[in-house]
């Protein structure tokens, strides 16, 4: 009898813990079509289809630098009945391509792609369409090199800082010293720009693997100021940003890299911001680069006077700079409404006094298109 009892009491206590086990977990989730949603999808004819599941959702576009290059639209997306908004663009030209949603007048990345490209601000969705356009920036299976994230103190900001660097392939075992790029990025990004959406390592290891470029060192500093100086001056800003270069910067990577030191062993390039900051830097330090690339950006014309009026020892003697200055490269888009002018307007100006330069106006505004393509053909002409 007791044994019974003990049974019955052990039967209704395991039924309670089921039972309290059971009310202790959450409600089932229903399915969605968001569980299965791919996004973007890049189809077989080169055209891309976004897709974002927001059944609530008022109005939702898409805007890519694809349009800004000329190659195709974007714009709204269209709802289905089950809460899916879905647009198709191009086709595109095979290329790397960044991407954002507006939904409801909010920026925000596509949910189904972990590709990202990381700002100061804001974040962009990232992805590839592939063929033999983009080779040069693709993965391929040749020797890499290595992108690393390199820590050091900027007494020039009073602050510690970061900078990514690229190390060919067989740097490690190597005594070789090799000369350095140093690559500067645009406003509203920061040192992790060019190893990004910039492809910076990627282009280096096919350039190398292609025979196509010296082996080098990049480097590719943060030329965001802190957040203590973004409302400086642009002018006081880039007088920081070549204290921090000269000061700490160079110095830094040639005592903790093979390097191979002296000015015809470095160049220095950058594109809009980063343009605008080699021109504040190049001209004036013909004793520390002998290659100077100035992407998407230039001397506005009514800024001319006072351009060559800090730069007077670089346009007095045009024959000693021109030996001094190995390459001179300028690269604009022509859709780009935001510097075209002032590009061609430095160009002008190296042309009025006898400064020797390489000016490519190419396809497209102001994208990494446009600065992928540039470094490539770049890179190519260095250290020669």
């Amino acid at each position: 009898m007791v044994q019974q009892k003990s049974l019955g009491l052990a039967a209704v206590t395991a039924g309670l813990l089921f039972l309290a086990s059971a009310a202790a977990q959450p409600p089932r989730r229903e399915p969605t079509p968001n569980d299965t949603l791919k996004s973007p999808e890049v189809l077989p004819d080169n055209r891309v289809t976004f897709r974002i599941y927001a059944p609530k959702a008022s109005e939702i576009s898409v805007s890519g630098d694809w349009i800004a290059q000329g190659r195709g639209t974007g714009g709204k997306l269209e709802k289905d009945d089950k809460g899916v908004w879905s647009i198709t663009a191009g086709p595109l030209v095979p290329d790397f391509y960044s991407y954002v949603f507006t939904v409801d007048g909010v920026r925000t990345i596509d949910p189904k792609n972990p590709m990202i490209k990381q700002g100061l601000t804001s974040l962009d969705n990232m992805f590839e369409v592939p063929g033999e356009e983009a080779a040069f920036e693709d993965l391929k299976p040749v020797p890499h090199g290595e992108v690393r994230t390199v820590w050091y103190e900027s007494n020039a900001l009073d602050t510690t800082r970061s900078m990514h660097i690229y190390t060919p392939p067989g740097y490690e075992s190597s005594n070789t010293k090799y000369p350095v790029l140093y690559l500067l990025h645009g406003s509203g990004d920061d040192d992790a720009g060019w190893s990004t959406i910039g492809r910076a390592g990627f282009i280096m290891d096919n350039l190398l693997a292609a025979k196509k470029a010296k082996p080098m060192i990049v480097v590719m500093p943060n030329g965001s100021m802190p957040r203590s100086a973004r409302t400086a001056p642009v002018a006081a800003a880039q007088d920081l940003f070549t204290q921090e270069l000269v000061k700490n910067i160079i110095p830094y990577v040639e005592k903790n890299f093979h390097v191979a030191a002296g000015r015809e062993s470095r160049a220095i390039a950058g594109l809009s911001m980063g343009g605008g900051q080699t021109l504040r830097i190049a001209p004036r330090s013909l004793d520390r680069f002998a290659y100077i690339g100035v992407w998407s950006a230039g001397v506005n014309p009514q800024a001319t006077a006072d351009f060559e009026t800090q730069n007077v020892q670089f346009f007095a003697n045009p024959e000693e700079t021109n030996k001094m200055v190995k390459l001179f490269w300028i690269g604009v888009g022509a859709k780009d409404t935001l510097v075209n002018a002032s590009a061609n307007n430095l160009k002008q100006v190296l042309n009025t006094h006898g400064i020797k330069n390489d000016f490519h106006e190419t396809e497209g505004g102001h994208t990494w298109i446009n600065w992928r393509h540039y470094l490539n053909d770049y890179a190519q002409l260095l250290f020669r």
